[in-house]
Protein backbone atom coordinates (compact mmCIF):
# COMPACT_ATOMS: atom_id res chain seq x y z
CA UNK A 1 0.00 0.00 0.00
CA UNK A 2 1.46 3.43 -0.95
CA UNK A 3 2.03 6.08 1.70
CA UNK A 4 -0.80 8.27 0.29
CA UNK A 5 -3.28 5.38 0.14
CA UNK A 6 -2.38 4.39 3.67
CA UNK A 7 -3.00 7.95 4.89
CA UNK A 8 -6.39 8.07 3.13
CA UNK A 9 -7.33 4.71 4.61
CA UNK A 10 -6.54 5.93 8.13
CA UNK A 11 -8.56 9.14 7.58
CA UNK A 12 -11.59 7.23 6.26
CA UNK A 13 -11.34 4.74 9.14
CA UNK A 14 -11.26 7.56 11.72
CA UNK A 15 -14.25 9.26 10.07
CA UNK A 16 -16.21 6.00 10.17
CA UNK A 17 -15.46 5.53 13.89
CA UNK A 18 -16.46 9.14 14.63
CA UNK A 19 -19.68 8.73 12.62
CA UNK A 20 -20.61 5.43 14.32
CA UNK A 21 -19.85 6.91 17.75
CA UNK A 22 -22.05 9.93 16.97
CA UNK A 23 -24.92 7.68 15.89
CA UNK A 24 -24.63 5.61 19.06
CA UNK A 25 -24.55 8.59 21.40
CA UNK A 26 -27.23 10.77 19.78
CA UNK A 27 -30.15 11.42 22.14
CA UNK A 28 -33.36 9.68 21.06
CA UNK A 29 -31.83 6.51 19.63
CA UNK A 30 -31.28 3.12 21.28
CA UNK A 31 -27.71 3.33 22.57
CA UNK A 32 -25.71 0.33 23.69
CA UNK A 33 -26.16 1.41 27.30
CA UNK A 34 -29.91 1.81 26.87
CA UNK A 35 -30.14 -1.63 25.28
CA UNK A 36 -28.29 -3.14 28.25
CA UNK A 37 -30.81 -1.52 30.61
CA UNK A 38 -33.74 -2.83 28.58
CA UNK A 39 -32.37 -6.33 28.58
CA UNK A 40 -31.53 -6.19 32.30
CA UNK A 41 -35.15 -5.27 33.06
CA UNK A 42 -36.40 -8.55 31.57
CA UNK A 43 -37.29 -11.43 33.91
CA UNK A 44 -35.06 -14.46 33.98
CA UNK A 45 -35.46 -16.41 30.75
CA UNK A 46 -36.78 -19.48 32.51
CA UNK A 47 -39.71 -17.60 34.05
CA UNK A 48 -41.35 -16.75 30.77
CA UNK A 49 -39.87 -19.22 28.28
CA UNK A 50 -42.99 -21.38 28.44
CA UNK A 51 -45.23 -18.37 27.80
CA UNK A 52 -43.08 -17.35 24.85
CA UNK A 53 -43.22 -20.85 23.43
CA UNK A 54 -46.98 -20.91 23.79
CA UNK A 55 -47.50 -17.50 22.16
CA UNK A 56 -45.19 -18.44 19.30
CA UNK A 57 -47.31 -21.47 18.48
CA UNK A 58 -50.86 -20.29 19.22
CA UNK A 59 -53.30 -17.46 18.60
CA UNK A 60 -52.99 -14.81 21.31
CA UNK A 61 -56.75 -14.79 21.96
CA UNK A 62 -56.78 -18.55 22.55
CA UNK A 63 -54.17 -18.14 25.28
CA UNK A 64 -55.65 -14.98 26.83
CA UNK A 65 -59.23 -16.28 26.93
CA UNK A 66 -60.52 -16.02 30.49
CA UNK A 67 -61.89 -19.32 31.81
CA UNK A 68 -63.53 -17.44 34.68
CA UNK A 69 -65.61 -15.53 32.11
CA UNK A 70 -66.63 -18.56 30.07
CA UNK A 71 -70.19 -18.68 31.41
CA UNK A 72 -73.13 -19.32 29.05
CA UNK A 73 -74.14 -16.31 26.99
CA UNK A 74 -77.52 -14.87 28.15
CA UNK A 75 -80.38 -15.43 25.74
CA UNK A 76 -83.30 -13.94 27.72
CA UNK A 77 -83.90 -10.18 27.77
CA UNK A 78 -86.52 -8.21 29.67
CA UNK A 79 -87.06 -5.92 26.67
CA UNK A 80 -86.63 -7.38 23.18
CA UNK A 81 -87.88 -6.30 19.78
CA UNK A 82 -89.25 -8.85 17.28
CA UNK A 83 -86.63 -10.82 15.36
CA UNK A 84 -86.01 -10.32 11.66
CA UNK A 85 -83.80 -12.05 9.11
CA UNK A 86 -80.04 -11.60 9.54
CA UNK A 87 -78.12 -9.93 6.73
CA UNK A 88 -74.52 -10.37 5.55
CA UNK A 89 -72.34 -7.53 4.29
CA UNK A 90 -69.73 -10.05 3.12
CA UNK A 91 -66.30 -8.54 2.30
CA UNK A 92 -67.47 -4.94 2.30
CA UNK A 93 -67.53 -2.01 4.71
CA UNK A 94 -71.25 -1.30 4.38
CA UNK A 95 -72.29 -2.10 7.97
CA UNK A 96 -73.75 1.41 8.38
CA UNK A 97 -76.05 0.81 5.42
CA UNK A 98 -77.07 -2.65 6.59
CA UNK A 99 -77.83 -1.37 10.08
CA UNK A 100 -79.70 1.67 8.79
CA UNK A 101 -81.83 -0.35 6.39
CA UNK A 102 -82.45 -2.95 9.11
CA UNK A 103 -83.94 -0.18 11.25
CA UNK A 104 -86.14 1.07 8.38
CA UNK A 105 -87.51 -2.36 7.55
CA UNK A 106 -88.08 -3.10 11.24
CA UNK A 107 -90.03 0.16 11.60
CA UNK A 108 -92.16 -0.83 8.60
CA UNK A 109 -92.85 -4.27 10.08
CA UNK A 110 -93.70 -2.64 13.44
CA UNK A 111 -96.29 -0.45 11.73
CA UNK A 112 -97.92 -3.60 10.38
CA UNK A 113 -97.91 -5.54 13.66
CA UNK A 114 -94.82 -7.41 12.45
CA UNK A 115 -96.95 -9.35 9.99
CA UNK A 116 -94.86 -8.35 6.97
CA UNK A 117 -91.27 -9.45 6.30
CA UNK A 118 -88.96 -7.37 4.15
CA UNK A 119 -85.30 -6.96 3.28
CA UNK A 120 -84.17 -3.80 1.50
CA UNK A 121 -81.51 -3.75 -1.21
CA UNK A 122 -78.17 -2.53 0.08
CA UNK A 123 -76.68 -2.84 -3.41
CA UNK A 124 -79.14 -0.35 -4.87
CA UNK A 125 -78.42 2.34 -2.30
CA UNK A 126 -74.68 1.59 -2.36
CA UNK A 127 -74.54 2.58 -6.06
CA UNK A 128 -75.79 6.07 -5.26
CA UNK A 129 -73.57 6.29 -2.19
CA UNK A 130 -70.48 5.63 -4.30
CA UNK A 131 -71.53 8.14 -6.96
CA UNK A 132 -72.17 10.87 -4.38
CA UNK A 133 -68.86 10.18 -2.64
CA UNK A 134 -67.15 10.51 -6.02
CA UNK A 135 -68.81 13.90 -6.45
CA UNK A 136 -67.74 14.83 -2.92
CA UNK A 137 -64.13 14.13 -3.86
CA UNK A 138 -64.21 16.03 -7.16
CA UNK A 139 -66.01 19.06 -5.73
CA UNK A 140 -63.86 19.02 -2.60
CA UNK A 141 -60.73 19.06 -4.78
CA UNK A 142 -62.14 22.02 -6.68
CA UNK A 143 -62.99 23.93 -3.52
CA UNK A 144 -59.44 23.38 -2.24
CA UNK A 145 -57.72 23.72 -5.61
CA UNK A 146 -55.74 26.82 -4.64
CA UNK A 147 -54.25 25.14 -1.59
CA UNK A 148 -50.87 23.40 -2.02
CA UNK A 149 -50.89 19.70 -2.80
CA UNK A 150 -49.38 18.86 0.57
CA UNK A 151 -51.96 20.80 2.61
CA UNK A 152 -53.87 18.77 5.18
CA UNK A 153 -57.22 19.34 3.48
CA UNK A 154 -56.03 18.41 -0.03
CA UNK A 155 -54.35 15.30 1.33
CA UNK A 156 -57.56 14.40 3.16
CA UNK A 157 -59.31 14.05 -0.19
CA UNK A 158 -56.54 12.40 -2.18
CA UNK A 159 -55.64 9.91 0.57
CA UNK A 160 -59.09 8.29 0.43
CA UNK A 161 -61.13 9.51 -2.54
CA UNK A 162 -63.85 6.95 -1.89
CA UNK A 163 -64.65 4.20 0.61
CA UNK A 164 -67.48 1.98 1.86
CA UNK A 165 -68.04 3.66 5.22
CA UNK A 166 -70.76 5.95 6.45
CA UNK A 167 -73.33 6.67 9.15
CA UNK A 168 -77.11 6.70 9.47
CA UNK A 169 -77.08 10.29 8.17
CA UNK A 170 -76.06 8.84 4.82
CA UNK A 171 -78.86 6.27 4.85
CA UNK A 172 -81.38 9.03 5.57
CA UNK A 173 -80.07 11.26 2.77
CA UNK A 174 -79.74 8.54 0.15
CA UNK A 175 -83.05 6.80 0.83
CA UNK A 176 -85.00 10.05 0.79
CA UNK A 177 -83.35 11.20 -2.45
CA UNK A 178 -83.16 7.96 -4.46
CA UNK A 179 -85.80 5.78 -2.84
CA UNK A 180 -85.70 2.17 -1.69
CA UNK A 181 -85.90 -1.20 -3.43
CA UNK A 182 -86.65 -4.72 -2.14
CA UNK A 183 -83.54 -6.88 -1.97
CA UNK A 184 -84.79 -9.40 -4.51
CA UNK A 185 -85.41 -6.63 -7.05
CA UNK A 186 -81.79 -5.44 -6.96
CA UNK A 187 -79.60 -8.37 -5.87
CA UNK A 188 -75.98 -8.07 -4.81
CA UNK A 189 -73.13 -8.36 -7.31
CA UNK A 190 -69.65 -9.75 -6.71
CA UNK A 191 -68.23 -6.23 -6.42
CA UNK A 192 -70.91 -5.01 -3.99
CA UNK A 193 -70.03 -7.92 -1.70
CA UNK A 194 -66.28 -7.69 -2.38
CA UNK A 195 -65.61 -3.99 -2.74
CA UNK A 196 -61.82 -3.73 -2.43
CA UNK A 197 -60.81 -3.99 -6.12
CA UNK A 198 -63.64 -1.78 -7.37
CA UNK A 199 -62.85 0.84 -4.74
CA UNK A 200 -59.15 0.88 -5.63
CA UNK A 201 -59.88 1.32 -9.34
CA UNK A 202 -62.46 4.06 -8.81
CA UNK A 203 -60.11 5.79 -6.37
CA UNK A 204 -57.27 5.70 -8.91
CA UNK A 205 -59.49 7.25 -11.57
CA UNK A 206 -60.70 9.92 -9.16
CA UNK A 207 -57.14 10.88 -8.21
CA UNK A 208 -56.32 11.28 -11.89
CA UNK A 209 -59.41 13.45 -12.34
CA UNK A 210 -58.52 15.44 -9.24
CA UNK A 211 -55.13 16.40 -10.64
CA UNK A 212 -56.77 17.46 -13.90
CA UNK A 213 -59.28 19.67 -12.09
CA UNK A 214 -56.51 21.31 -10.05
CA UNK A 215 -54.66 22.08 -13.28
CA UNK A 216 -57.80 23.57 -14.85
CA UNK A 217 -58.13 25.92 -11.87
CA UNK A 218 -54.43 26.79 -12.00
CA UNK A 219 -54.76 27.52 -15.74
CA UNK A 220 -57.71 29.83 -14.95
CA UNK A 221 -60.22 27.89 -17.05
CA UNK A 222 -63.79 29.17 -17.09
CA UNK A 223 -66.05 27.98 -14.28
CA UNK A 224 -68.58 26.66 -16.80
CA UNK A 225 -65.88 24.58 -18.51
CA UNK A 226 -64.74 23.16 -15.19
CA UNK A 227 -68.31 22.21 -14.24
CA UNK A 228 -68.81 20.54 -17.63
CA UNK A 229 -65.59 18.58 -17.25
CA UNK A 230 -66.54 17.47 -13.74
CA UNK A 231 -69.87 16.20 -15.10
CA UNK A 232 -68.11 14.19 -17.80
CA UNK A 233 -65.77 12.75 -15.16
CA UNK A 234 -68.76 11.63 -13.11
CA UNK A 235 -70.17 10.00 -16.26
CA UNK A 236 -67.02 7.87 -16.41
CA UNK A 237 -67.39 6.95 -12.75
CA UNK A 238 -71.08 6.17 -13.29
CA UNK A 239 -70.12 3.72 -16.06
CA UNK A 240 -67.59 2.00 -13.79
CA UNK A 241 -70.26 1.65 -11.10
CA UNK A 242 -72.80 0.26 -13.56
CA UNK A 243 -70.32 -2.37 -14.71
CA UNK A 244 -69.50 -3.44 -11.16
CA UNK A 245 -72.72 -2.83 -9.22
CA UNK A 246 -75.34 -2.99 -11.97
CA UNK A 247 -77.62 -0.35 -13.46
CA UNK A 248 -79.92 1.07 -10.74
CA UNK A 249 -83.44 -0.26 -11.13
CA UNK A 250 -86.07 2.37 -12.02
CA UNK A 251 -89.35 0.43 -11.68
CA UNK A 252 -90.59 -2.98 -10.54
CA UNK A 253 -93.62 -5.00 -9.48
CA UNK A 254 -93.77 -6.28 -5.91
CA UNK A 255 -96.06 -8.00 -3.41
CA UNK A 256 -95.36 -7.98 0.34
CA UNK A 257 -94.92 -11.32 2.09
CA UNK A 258 -95.30 -12.47 5.68
CA UNK A 259 -92.66 -14.26 7.71
CA UNK A 260 -94.17 -17.53 6.51
CA UNK A 261 -93.21 -16.59 2.95
CA UNK A 262 -96.80 -16.27 1.74
CA UNK A 263 -97.97 -13.19 -0.15
CA UNK A 264 -99.93 -10.77 2.05
CA UNK A 265 -100.72 -8.06 -0.52
CA UNK A 266 -101.51 -7.87 -4.20
CA UNK A 267 -98.61 -7.22 -6.56
CA UNK A 268 -98.24 -3.51 -7.31
CA UNK A 269 -96.09 -1.40 -9.61
CA UNK A 270 -93.45 0.78 -7.91
CA UNK A 271 -90.61 3.14 -8.56
CA UNK A 272 -87.87 3.37 -5.90
CA UNK A 273 -89.35 6.68 -4.75
CA UNK A 274 -92.91 5.36 -4.50
CA UNK A 275 -91.61 2.29 -2.67
CA UNK A 276 -89.83 4.60 -0.21
CA UNK A 277 -93.16 6.36 0.34
CA UNK A 278 -94.73 2.97 1.06
CA UNK A 279 -92.00 1.91 3.51
CA UNK A 280 -91.11 5.19 5.23
CA UNK A 281 -93.75 7.68 4.12
CA UNK A 282 -91.94 10.88 5.13
CA UNK A 283 -88.52 12.57 4.94
CA UNK A 284 -86.17 11.00 7.48
CA UNK A 285 -84.13 14.10 8.21
CA UNK A 286 -85.58 15.98 11.15
CA UNK A 287 -87.13 12.87 12.68
CA UNK A 288 -84.07 11.59 14.55
CA UNK A 289 -81.13 12.73 16.64
CA UNK A 290 -77.70 11.13 16.54
CA UNK A 291 -76.12 11.03 19.99
CA UNK A 292 -72.45 10.32 20.66
CA UNK A 293 -70.40 9.44 23.71
CA UNK A 294 -67.07 11.23 23.45
CA UNK A 295 -65.64 11.85 26.94
CA UNK A 296 -62.91 14.08 25.48
CA UNK A 297 -65.44 16.77 24.63
CA UNK A 298 -67.97 18.77 26.58
CA UNK A 299 -71.26 16.96 27.10
CA UNK A 300 -74.65 18.43 26.17
CA UNK A 301 -73.11 20.26 23.22
CA UNK A 302 -73.78 19.74 19.51
CA UNK A 303 -70.95 19.07 17.06
CA UNK A 304 -70.72 18.95 13.27
CA UNK A 305 -68.10 17.02 11.30
CA UNK A 306 -66.57 19.17 8.56
CA UNK A 307 -66.47 17.68 5.07
CA UNK A 308 -68.81 14.84 5.91
CA UNK A 309 -69.64 12.42 3.12
CA UNK A 310 -72.84 14.27 2.19
CA UNK A 311 -71.62 17.85 2.38
CA UNK A 312 -72.85 18.66 -1.13
CA UNK A 313 -75.65 16.15 -1.68
CA UNK A 314 -77.30 15.92 1.71
CA UNK A 315 -77.04 16.97 5.33
CA UNK A 316 -73.77 17.16 7.20
CA UNK A 317 -73.11 14.81 10.09
CA UNK A 318 -74.24 16.48 13.34
CA UNK A 319 -74.54 14.89 16.75
CA UNK A 320 -75.28 15.66 20.39
CA UNK A 321 -72.55 14.55 22.81
CA UNK A 322 -74.03 12.92 25.92
CA UNK A 323 -72.91 10.90 28.95
CA UNK A 324 -73.57 7.17 28.76
CA UNK A 325 -76.26 7.36 31.46
CA UNK A 326 -78.36 9.63 29.23
CA UNK A 327 -77.70 7.56 26.12
CA UNK A 328 -78.74 4.35 27.83
CA UNK A 329 -82.03 5.85 28.99
CA UNK A 330 -82.79 6.99 25.44
CA UNK A 331 -82.04 3.52 24.08
CA UNK A 332 -84.23 1.82 26.70
CA UNK A 333 -87.13 4.16 25.95
CA UNK A 334 -87.09 3.34 22.25
CA UNK A 335 -86.62 -0.40 22.80
CA UNK A 336 -89.62 -0.40 25.17
CA UNK A 337 -91.76 0.78 22.27
CA UNK A 338 -90.67 -2.20 20.15
CA UNK A 339 -88.38 -0.09 17.96
CA UNK A 340 -84.82 -1.05 17.01
CA UNK A 341 -81.95 1.46 16.84
CA UNK A 342 -78.92 2.18 14.69
CA UNK A 343 -75.80 1.97 16.87
CA UNK A 344 -72.03 1.73 16.41
CA UNK A 345 -69.14 0.30 18.40
CA UNK A 346 -65.47 -0.56 18.56
CA UNK A 347 -66.53 -4.13 17.99
CA UNK A 348 -63.07 -5.70 17.82
CA UNK A 349 -62.25 -4.95 21.45
CA UNK A 350 -62.74 -7.95 23.77
CA UNK A 351 -65.07 -9.67 21.29
CA UNK A 352 -65.37 -13.43 21.75
CA UNK A 353 -66.36 -14.31 18.19
CA UNK A 354 -66.95 -17.97 18.96
CA UNK A 355 -69.65 -17.15 21.53
CA UNK A 356 -70.85 -13.85 20.04
CA UNK A 357 -70.17 -12.21 23.39
CA UNK A 358 -68.63 -8.83 24.29
CA UNK A 359 -67.28 -8.26 27.79
CA UNK A 360 -64.25 -6.37 29.09
CA UNK A 361 -62.97 -9.55 30.83
CA UNK A 362 -63.23 -11.95 27.89
CA UNK A 363 -59.45 -11.90 27.40
CA UNK A 364 -56.75 -11.30 30.00
CA UNK A 365 -54.05 -9.80 27.79
CA UNK A 366 -52.44 -8.04 30.77
CA UNK A 367 -51.55 -11.25 32.59
CA UNK A 368 -50.39 -12.96 29.44
CA UNK A 369 -47.92 -10.18 28.65
CA UNK A 370 -47.17 -9.34 32.30
CA UNK A 371 -48.21 -5.69 31.91
CA UNK A 372 -51.31 -3.48 32.22
CA UNK A 373 -53.66 -1.72 29.79
CA UNK A 374 -55.06 1.13 31.93
CA UNK A 375 -56.13 3.77 29.37
CA UNK A 376 -59.55 5.35 29.83
CA UNK A 377 -62.11 5.61 27.04
CA UNK A 378 -61.10 9.24 26.42
CA UNK A 379 -57.41 8.30 26.29
CA UNK A 380 -58.06 5.42 23.91
CA UNK A 381 -59.96 7.71 21.55
CA UNK A 382 -57.36 10.49 21.68
CA UNK A 383 -54.53 8.10 20.83
CA UNK A 384 -56.38 6.31 17.99
CA UNK A 385 -56.48 3.16 20.13
CA UNK A 386 -60.28 3.05 19.99
CA UNK A 387 -63.07 4.47 17.89
CA UNK A 388 -66.30 3.58 16.14
CA UNK A 389 -65.48 0.78 13.71
CA UNK A 390 -68.74 -1.07 13.11
CA UNK A 391 -72.47 -0.34 13.04
CA UNK A 392 -75.07 -2.84 14.27
CA UNK A 393 -78.78 -2.79 15.06
CA UNK A 394 -79.63 -2.54 18.76
CA UNK A 395 -82.53 -4.89 19.46
CA UNK A 396 -82.76 -5.80 23.17
CA UNK A 397 -81.77 -4.95 26.73
CA UNK A 398 -81.97 -6.87 30.00
CA UNK A 399 -82.70 -4.76 33.10
CA UNK A 400 -82.24 -5.51 36.79
CA UNK A 401 -84.87 -4.89 39.49
CA UNK A 402 -83.83 -1.22 39.66
CA UNK A 403 -84.21 -0.70 35.91
CA UNK A 404 -80.45 -0.65 35.33
CA UNK A 405 -79.15 -2.35 32.16
CA UNK A 406 -77.23 -5.59 32.57
CA UNK A 407 -76.96 -6.87 29.00
CA UNK A 408 -77.61 -5.60 25.49
CA UNK A 409 -78.20 -7.41 22.21
CA UNK A 410 -77.59 -6.36 18.60
CA UNK A 411 -78.36 -7.78 15.18
CA UNK A 412 -75.12 -7.94 13.25
CA UNK A 413 -74.52 -8.06 9.48
CA UNK A 414 -71.99 -10.91 9.37
CA UNK A 415 -74.46 -13.66 8.47
CA UNK A 416 -76.34 -16.21 10.57
CA UNK A 417 -73.26 -18.37 11.22
CA UNK A 418 -71.62 -15.55 13.19
CA UNK A 419 -72.08 -15.11 16.93
CA UNK A 420 -75.48 -15.99 18.43
CA UNK A 421 -77.28 -16.89 15.19
CA UNK A 422 -76.11 -13.61 13.69
CA UNK A 423 -76.45 -11.54 16.88
CA UNK A 424 -73.99 -10.32 19.52
CA UNK A 425 -74.65 -10.04 23.24
CA UNK A 426 -72.73 -7.45 25.27
CA UNK A 427 -72.48 -6.69 28.96
CA UNK A 428 -73.37 -3.20 30.10
CA UNK A 429 -69.82 -2.50 31.21
CA UNK A 430 -68.57 -3.34 27.70
CA UNK A 431 -71.38 -1.27 26.19
CA UNK A 432 -70.34 1.79 28.21
CA UNK A 433 -66.70 1.47 27.15
CA UNK A 434 -67.07 0.67 23.45
CA UNK A 435 -70.43 2.06 22.29
CA UNK A 436 -70.07 5.39 20.47
CA UNK A 437 -73.08 6.34 18.33
CA UNK A 438 -76.82 5.87 18.62
CA UNK A 439 -79.67 7.18 16.48
CA UNK A 440 -82.85 7.99 18.43
CA UNK A 441 -86.29 8.79 17.05
CA UNK A 442 -87.15 12.28 18.34
CA UNK A 443 -90.35 11.09 19.97
CA UNK A 444 -88.24 9.30 22.58
CA UNK A 445 -85.97 12.28 23.26
CA UNK A 446 -86.92 14.59 26.17
CA UNK A 447 -87.63 18.20 25.23
CA UNK A 448 -84.53 19.47 27.04
CA UNK A 449 -82.25 17.24 24.96
CA UNK A 450 -84.09 18.17 21.77
CA UNK A 451 -83.35 21.81 22.57
CA UNK A 452 -79.67 20.99 23.13
CA UNK A 453 -79.56 19.30 19.74
CA UNK A 454 -80.65 22.61 18.15
CA UNK A 455 -77.57 24.51 19.40
CA UNK A 456 -75.23 26.01 16.84
CA UNK A 457 -72.80 23.13 16.30
CA UNK A 458 -69.11 23.27 17.07
CA UNK A 459 -67.17 22.31 13.93
CA UNK A 460 -64.79 19.36 14.33
CA UNK A 461 -62.24 18.09 11.83
CA UNK A 462 -62.82 14.86 9.84
CA UNK A 463 -59.34 13.58 10.72
CA UNK A 464 -60.43 13.18 14.34
CA UNK A 465 -60.02 9.56 15.50
CA UNK A 466 -63.70 9.24 16.40
CA UNK A 467 -65.10 10.49 13.10
CA UNK A 468 -64.03 7.71 10.83
CA UNK A 469 -67.05 6.17 9.11
CA UNK A 470 -68.63 2.95 10.38
CA UNK A 471 -67.50 -0.05 8.35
Amino acid sequence: MSKMKKSLFIIYHLLFIISATAQNTTDGGISANMLRQIQAAQPAAGTYRAIGNAIAANAIDDLARSRANARPVPTQFSIETPTQSITDQKSSGRCWMFSGLNVLRADFAHQHADSLALELSQGYLFFWDQLEKSNLFLQGVLDCAREPMDSQRVQFFFRTPINDGGTFCGVADLATKYGLVPAEMAPETYSSENTARMSRLVSSKLREFGLELRKMVADKKKAADIRARKTSMLADIYRMLVLTLGEPITEFDYAFHGKDGKAKTARRHYTPKSFYDEIVGHPLNGTFIMVMNDPRREYHRTYEVQWDRHTYDGTNWCYLNLPMDDIEQLAIAQLRSGRKLYSSYDVGKQLDRKRGFCDIDNFDYASLFQTTFPMTKAERIATFDSGSTHAMTLTAVDLDDQGKPLMWKVENSWGTASGQKGCLVMTDRWFREYMFRLVIDKQFVPEALQQEAQQKPIIVMPEDPLFQSDL
